[in-house]
Parts: structure tokens; sequence; C-alpha cells
């Protein structure tokens, strides 16, 4: 016999259940919106986390004097001296290692060639905090170019509302420079580049622009060309729409080839920023960002001022499985055609390619315009 309780306990099941339904769209909307306050324009800065909830001692004066928010002492982050010196030493070795490659690649003589002429077009120099950077893109470049327009007196609240483009805005404020100009700056000035494995930086450029490319974009439209010239089997050209890495690094090759101009986002470093022409103070890598940025804030008296990102920047189990997923497409014979471009940049960065070589296809399949 069934109980006289049954039908009350599944009515109050039904009414927890409709009740469940009815909150669940109140607490995405809540989460959603809990989440962008914490987001900048499509990157995650600790400093934007610092303007949400800052403290009342922060001033948020922006005025013609491009006046900047003072951290309280009890937030800014500086490093002990025991560690200071431990970058100091990585920083001295990575300029000697950098050296002495250019010296035995012939890249500290200066010629008419692009990667032997200096290279002042891609500096953005910030005369009042006297520091300098060269702006190597798909390299922490979004982090800095944020800390950069704040440093030209963008107000973080600015720079969240916006919907205009970071170097857009970096621009305004920080011209391109002559050669002679650049060095005059450097006389009192930090020049600093942030270096990354060139294979790593290539594949989150690929990624960026191509996987992700906005709708109708240049690069969706440049995508779209080389599936059409690139994908053999004419039938899956939607299947993906995008270029596959193999399809993307057969066109980068050809363009290399052809002396064609290359996009920005996957120019050497060696070629962007020239370092064998140009000094760097500070040269940053990627792998030790965390600690490579504190020690230039430190060194460039602005940790009061800005703050580094504090993102993990090691090499996660992620990275290495994007980095098998995609290079594992490749062939030997494409790998040696990037490994070539980037050759420099292996070289007077410290960087090898040998784990790469481990995972990319043995057989040779005639890829077209490979050879």
């Amino acid at each position: 016999m069934r109980s006289k309780g049954m039908p009350c306990r599944a009515a109050r099941r039904c009414f927890l259940v409709f009740t469940a339904i009815a909150l669940l769209p109140l607490a995405l909307v809540y989460l959603v919106t809990n989440e962008q306050a914490y987001k900048l324009k499509g990157y995650e800065v600790e400093y934007a986390k610092l303007e949400i909830n800052a403290p009342s001692n922060v001033s948020r004066k922006f005025d013609n004097d491009t006046t900047l928010p003072t951290l309280p002492d009890d937030i800014v982050r500086t490093m002990p001296p025991s560690k200071l010196e431990l970058v100091e030493q990585r920083m001295k070795a990575r300029q000697k290692l950098l050296a002495q490659k250019c010296s035995q690649l012939g890249l500290d003589i200066p010629g008419n060639d692009s990667i032997h002429k200096p290279n002042s077009w891609e500096f953005l120099v910030n005369h009042k905090y006297h520091l300098i950077w060269c702006n190597v893109f798909k390299s922490a470049s979004s982090s800095w170019m944020y800390n950069f327009n704040v440093l030209a007196g963008y107000s973080p609240e600015f720079l969240k509302k916006t919907t205009d483009i970071p170097l857009a805005l970096a621009r305004k404020k920080y011209p391109r420079v002559s050669l002679d100009e650049l060095q005059e700056a450097q006389n009192d000035s930090i020049t600093f580049m942030i270096a990354r494995h060139p294979f790593e930086r290539l594949l989150s450029a690929y990624r960026d622009k191509f996987i992700f490319a906005l709708p109708h974009s240049f690069h969706d439209k440049l995508g779209s060309k080389i599936v059409r010239t690139y994908r053999k089997n004419k039938a899956e050209r939607h299947k993906p729409k995008y270029p596959t890495f193999s399809e993307f690094v057969s066109w980068l090759l050809h363009e290399v080839r052809k002396s064609n101009h290359i996009d920005m986002h996957l120019v050497p470093a060696t070629k962007f920023c020239t370092p064998c022409l140009i000094k760097f103070d500070v040269i940053a890598k990627f792998e030790t960002l965390e600690e490579d940025q504190m020690y230039l804030i430190e060194k460039a008296g602005l940790s009061n001022v800005i703050m580094p990102e504090w993102r993990n920047t090691g090499k996660g189990k992620k990275t290495q499985e994007l980095l098998q997923t995609f290079y594992s497409q490749l062939t030997r014979k494409q790998l040696d055609g990037l490994y070539n471009y980037y050759r420099y940049d292996f070289e007077v960065f410290g960087y090898s390619a040998i784990s790469y070589f481990n995972i990319v296809r043995t057989e040779e399949n005639a890829d077209p315009d490979t050879s």
C-alpha cells in the first residue's frame, strides 16, 4: 500500500527542481558578471584587480601631467636582495651569450639587409619613466602593452572600457623613433625585451590569429586563402574552415622563400628588435617571466606604480600537450624550414629544438610548396 506521505514528498521534490531551474539563470548572470569584473580587454591583469578592490589610500588621480596611481606599501611586491642578485646574474649570462652568438654569427656587423640593419621602428620609448621596450608579439605583449599604456597616462578605468586596440592607443603616446632618437633616449633609460621559445611563440600566434580569428577579419580571410591553396582534398575545405597547422606552416615557408612580407606576429625576434645591433639592458624570458618582470620593475624604480602579471608562465601540462598535438602534424622537412627561419632566435637566446624534432612525422608527405 502506498504511503500517504508520498504525494507530499513528490510535490516537494517538484518544487525544489522548479526552484533550482528558476534560479539557475540568475546564478549564471552573477558568475559571468563577477568574472568580467576581473578581466580587462581579453587579458587578465593583476593591476585591474587592484583597481576594482583598491584600498582607500590608492590614488586614482589622472591629470594632464599623467599622474599615476600610487600603490600602498602593503601591496607593493619586491624581491629580496638574494633573489635580486640571482636574477642579476641571470641577466648578465644572457647578455654574455647574446654577445658571443652575435659575434660568431656576424650579426653585430651593421649592413643594409633586415638582419644587419638596426631596427628602431618597433620600440616604445617612455621618456618620463626612462623605460624602453621592444614589443615582441606573443611574448607577454598584452601585459606590457597595458603597463605602457598606464605609464602613458591612460587610466585603468579607461583601458577597461575602451574598444580601441591597445597598440593603437600606445602609438598615440609613443610615436615611432629614429635610431638616433632611440640611442639618445637609451643614455638614461632601461631598454628591455621579452624572448620566448620560437616554436612556442609561433604556435601561440597560429592559434590566436587563425584558429580563433574574428569572422571577416584580416587573418580570417587569409586563413581561407591558405585553405584554398594548400588543402589537397577540396571536399574537405570546411573541415576545419581555418588552415591546419601543417597548411599554415607550408604557407609561411612559402612566404619566407619568396621574401614576401611576414606578419609582425611571426617575424623572428632577432629581426624585429635587432638585439645584436641595439643594446638591451634586460632580456627577460617567457619561461622565467614572473621573476624577470619583478626584477625589471624594481630596477626601473616603478614598483610603486605598475605591477607584473602574476599568471604562472611556466610550461604546464596543457602547453606540452598543445605542442605535441600540433608539431606532430609536421614533417621533418617542414620543421627544418621553420628552424632555419628562426635559427638566430634559437642561437642568441639559448633555446633548443631537439624535443620538437623527436615528435614530427617520420614520413615525408609531398605537401604542396614545401620543397
